[in-house]
Order: structure tokens, then sequence, then C-alpha cells
């Protein structure tokens, strides 16, 4: 579908997904200034951090993990699973239980896990059976207002989680970096918008490359969760195939599995994500990675995070990803706020409880 005239979005966009997009600067910033004044857990040392979540909470644990494991004094673990894993059983593993509706039920499983085993527990959500057992078993409760899908609630899961390491003592202050960040997004995003003609909008022209196409994004460091993002951006909000590669680690496999099918490569598009904060050694993978991927016939293209610091080079990098997917779905012609097989599936499982 046209890009160009948007004059019907209302009815392509009925829940209004693009105002989430949109807003995704100031939710970040909101959530960074609400963690400041919420309780936090009494314990006198972590020795480790386990952030259980899925889907849309995950992510931001996932963002946070990248950004804080060149200063965090201790492992920061992501769990997307049931339970936990055995060594979290000491009041030293801080657990942090992410659920935006807080009715997720692996989630939920993990928190009684750490509640049974003894760990520091923290719960962020925006109500629910999380929240409903959080009061009740007294756990310090990071509840926050938004009414979305999950995923258009990244800035909260990211912002929530590093305010509370921050005020642990675990990395050091980035209220610089968070102030940065927001305005590399403001910046970035006047080219973005929806009203800007796809001449003119990068994200837009990207969405078009897309389109009947299976797309691969690679990035590394500080950018390796925003590939991840933008693969379940495109999943969720453009209900199209869509599948994210690590450097260096693709190397050493990825590259040799580009040689069949045949018709694959030719129904690919392959995204690149750089920045200035890349290893030098991975930004030089990068381009030569790519080069490999064209030599083979396979589409490509990249894109470059903008601003001065890590924290701005995910945030713009990954609202770039978001517009881009929200496009994509326009020009698919799909709704870009429902996911109705997620929510049969969990309604299935629950079902046969």
């Amino acid at each position: 579908m046209d890009l160009t005239d948007l004059s019907d979005l209302a009815l392509r966009d009925p829940q209004n997904m693009l105002a989430h997009i949109d807003s995704l600067p100031i939710q970040l910033q909101a959530a960074w200034k609400l963690g400041q004044s919420l309780p936090l857990p009494e314990c006198k040392e972590i020795r480790q951090v386990i952030i259980g979540g899925m889907g849309g909470s995950a992510i931001g644990a996932e963002l946070l993990a990248a950004y804080a494991a060149s200063t965090c004094r201790v492992p920061i673990i992501i769990h997307r699973d049931y339970g936990l894993p055995a060594y979290a059983q000491i009041p030293e593993t801080l657990v942090i239980v992410s659920s935006h509706s807080g009715n997720t039920e692996e989630t939920l499983d993990s928190f009684e896990t750490a509640r049974v085993h003894g760990c520091t527990l923290m719960a962020v959500t925006t109500g629910g059976q999380l929240g409903k057992k959080a009061v009740e078993a007294k756990t310090p409760l990071w509840q926050f207002e938004h009414k979305g899908q999950p995923r258009a609630a990244v800035g909260y899961s990211f912002g929530l989680l590093l305010a509370a390491l921050t005020r642990l003592g675990l990395i050091t202050d980035p209220e610089n970096e968070i102030n940065e960040a927001v305005e590399a997004m403001r910046t970035q995003q006047e080219s973005l918008r929806a009203d800007i003609p796809v001449a003119k909008n990068p994200a837009k022209r990207l969405a078009g490359q897309l389109m009947e196409r299976c797309v691969i994004v690679v990035a590394s460091g500080y950018l390796a969760p925003v590939a991840r993002r933008w693969k379940t951006q495109i999943n969720e909000i453009a209900k199209a195939a869509a599948q994210f590669e690590i450097l260096p680690e693709a190397d050493h496999n990825t590259l040799a599995g580009l040689l069949n099918p045949q018709p694959f490569q030719t129904h690919t598009m392959t995204i690149f994500l750089r920045a200035p904060s890349d290893h030098p050694r991975n930004r030089l993978r990068l381009d030569l990675t790519r080069q490999g991927f064209m030599m083979e016939g396979m589409n490509t293209d990249f894109y470059n995070a903008r601003g001065n610091s890590p924290l701005a080079h995910i945030w713009t990098a990954l609202h770039f990803g978001d517009y881009n997917a929200y496009y994509l779905a326009l020009a698919y012609g799909m709704d870009p706020t429902p996911v109705f097989e997620l929510e049969n599936l969990k309604a299935t499982l629950k079902s046969i409880d």
C-alpha cells in the first residue's frame, strides 16, 4: 500500500500504535524519573541480577544488560522461561520479575520460585496477578501506567530497570546519557514522522525495500539486542518474517549457510546496524560480512546509529526500527497493533492449565 498518502491513517491504525512510537523519547525519560522514587529491596550484598520476563518485557532487560555490561560489577542474566536457574537460591541473588500485564505465566512462575528460594525480589508491572502477589509478599513493587501492547512500553521496561540498578549502586549514574539519548531520538525523529514524505523519510524507504522479503538484521555489541528488537517488531507489528544475527558469532557459521537453497538469496533483505561505539574489529567484520552477503547475490542495506554515547546509539537504532516496522505494516495492509496468533496461543494454554 502507498506510504505517501496517509490521510486514512485512523482506519489503517485504529488503536494508534503510531502515537506510542512517536512518544517513545518521552516515555524513556518518564520511566527514568519514575524510577528515582520507587521502593528498593533491602539487600546488604548483590552478587548477581536475574531479570525474568518474556517478549516486550524481556527486551528492556536485554537492552539494559548490553548497556551495563562494561560497567556493572555483577553479572546480569536474562531469564526467558519458567522457574529460575538452580544457582538462584540465596538472598544475594536479586531477581527482578518484569511483566507488562502482570499475568505472564512464565514470569509468575519465576516470581514464585524466587520467593520460595529466598532470593531478593522486585516486581515491575502495570498490575495484574504479579502486582497482587508482590503486595501479598511485601515485595518492592515498581508499578507504572501504560495502556497498550507490552512492546510499546519498552521505554518503561528499560528505564525503570536502569534506575533500579543505578540506585542500587551497581552502575554509574547515566542521567547525562539519558538526556543526550532522548535529544538524539527527537532530532532523528524529525525525518521519520508519518507526515514526512517517502522521498525524505528513510524509515519509509527502507520499508519499501523490505516488502515481500524475509528480513535478517545483523548487529554487534550494544546494538545486539536492538537487532532482536527489529526482528520482533517486524514480526509483531508488520506480521512478517524476520530473523537476527549477532557478530562476531555469525562469522563463524552464518556466512557458510548462504549458498542454499538458491531462491533464498533473492527473497531476503539483510540490514546491518552500525554505531560509533562498535568494537573496531566488529565494525570491520560488519562491513566484510555485508560484502560476503552481496557476493552471494543477497540484498543488503545498513543503518547508522546516531548520538554521542552508547545509550544514544541503542535508542536511536531502536526507534528507527520501530518506525520502519510500522511503515512495513502499513505497506502490507496490516493493523500494526493486534497479535491475534499470540493471544490465541495464550488462551489455549490457559484453557488446558
